[in-house]
């Protein structure tokens, strides 16, 4: 459960029982679907950033997502989506 006070949520590259999750490029596949939402909506050439609401990571050696709470306000779908990516995957979210 993501916190309703929660400015992002980090979605690891860790499934819950500790594993590396796999494949290797996981977090910038995630964030390329993503790219299209963004603030002020899709422009020209935006499909070639990430976007800023959505960003693939490196912490503490750890591939992850970091997506801004921006996003579940203005596409909740988009936000369900990345959600369910990582509870279908049994990633861990902080």
């Amino acid at each position: 459960m993501v916190s309703p006070t929660a400015h992002h949520v980090v979605i690891q590259g860790l499934t819950l029982d500790g594993r590396t999750f796999r494949p290797s490029d996981w977090a910038e596949r995630l964030a390329g679907v993503m790219s299209p939402f963004r603030p002020g909506g899709t422009q020209p050439g935006s499909h070639l950033s990430y976007s800023p609401w959505c960003v693939p990571n490196t912490l503490g050696g750890v591939k992850c997502v970091i997506v801004h709470k921006d996003l579940r306000e203005a596409e909740p779908m988009a936000w369900d989506f990345v959600m369910n990516f990582a509870r279908d995957n049994q990633l861990q979210v902080k």
